[in-house]
């Protein structure tokens, strides 16, 4: 059985660090803590599940951080997760089968990330990342903010995942502070890091400077095919914020099929686009091709589970109703409960089509 270091670094991190070391410190064999400055009870934390705290010096660099915890790694695997991660219950028992029988010969163990949820807990945004690393492999993180491990060698997907539960918000301006710092000091953003500025950028409403930032990006044409699905889709966003043309909006989602066949995502904001201006047979057109959209989360993009199912049917409940086919639209609305038994939006439309039904002689 292969060996597994957790490395983690933190910063003022008492509210959630416990929980996770929890979910977490019977399943590795090491655990390398680098706190990069806390002035609460983070480090004490730590120290009760391992004597390896290490203090190291912030400097606006995620990835350096990463990279020291690593190097600090004796394990076959290093392991990653912040301090807001946990393990489910059902995630632990997967990992460890895969630990017992992990091939030593995989460089990188992918893992689904689940960091949206609805009400009713269910996964509603997930994307793979690389999760276990094997250890003196000479794999470094590279990027100050949204760092990451470009894989090399023999590949495997897992199927445990690690769920991201926040208690509190973040600095959200932290990011962007730290990209507008490189810029200011002449630092060129190489492609990834490009799109993810773009992506601060939105997060900030500054939707003009997002939207020159991802164009750019885009016309360059030296990214990875689901960051430009992605950039294409804030596109859209930021045209349909700064009130263009509804036309700039599609075009913008439309460039999506040159990078790769149709994903359910874009086909449900294409539907939106439709939907909003009342054209309700384009709009199903565009929610019935999401329904025949395979989803493939080890694409490694960002994924909306409701979009290959629950939301284009309640769209198109929606819309047929509004075409007066109310049979067709009560099909979708029950095609939907299959997705979401407990959906408060699914129990709505049951009451109006029983209303409806009562009212017709």
């Amino acid at each position: 059985m292969v060996s597994i270091s957790l490395c983690m670094i933190v910063k003022n991190e008492e509210d959630v660090l416990e929980r996770c070391l929890e979910s977490v410190s019977h399943l590795v064999d090491e655990i390398v803590i680098v706190d990069t400055g806390s002035t609460d009870r983070t480090k004490e934390i730590a120290a009760r599940f391992t004597d390896l705290v290490v203090e190291f010096p912030w400097r606006d660099d995620f990835a350096a951080a990463r990279n020291e915890s690593f190097s600090r790694a004796t394990m076959d695997y290093c392991m990653w997760l912040d301090a807001d991660d946990v393990l489910l219950e059902e995630d632990q028992a997967a990992f460890l089968a895969l630990k017992e029988t992990l091939d030593p010969g995989v460089s990188v163990v992918m893992a689904p990330y689940h960091t949206g949820f609805d009400e009713s807990g269910h996964v509603t945004f997930s994307y793979y990342r690389e999760r276990l690393i094997k250890n003196r492999a000479g794999m470094r993180w590279t990027g100050a903010v949204h760092e990451a491990v470009t894989p090399v060698g023999k590949i495997l997907y897992g199927d445990f995942a690690v769920t991201h539960r926040k208690t509190r918000p973040s600095d959200p301006d932290r990011n962007l502070r730290i990209y507008q710092a490189q810029l200011t000091a002449g630092k060129e953003l190489e492609p990834r890091q490009q799109f993810y500025y773009g992506r601060e950028l939105y997060y900030h409403r500054r939707w003009e400077e997002a939207l020159e930032v991802f164009q750019r990006f885009l016309e360059e044409n030296r990214g990875w095919v689901e960051n430009n699905i992605d950039a294409c889709r804030l596109c859209a966003a930021c045209h349909k914020e700064l009130g263009h043309h509804d036309q700039a909006a599609l075009a913008a989602l439309f460039q999506t099929f040159a990078y790769d066949r149709p994903r359910a995502e874009t086909c449900c904001e294409i539907g939106l686009c439709f939907f909003q201006k009342e054209q309700y047979q384009q709009a199903a057109y565009w929610y019935a091709l999401a329904l025949t959209c395979t989803r493939d989360d080890r694409r490694g993009g960002f994924v909306a589970p409701d979009c290959y199912g629950y939301l284009p049917c309640i769209q198109l409940c929606v819309c047929y109703s509004r075409l007066g086919d109310q049979k067709r639209a009560e099909t979708f609305n029950e095609l939907a409960a299959s997705y979401k038994p407990d959906s408060p939006t699914v129990h709505y439309n049951r009451t109006f089509f029983q209303a409806l039904a009562e009212k017709t002689p």
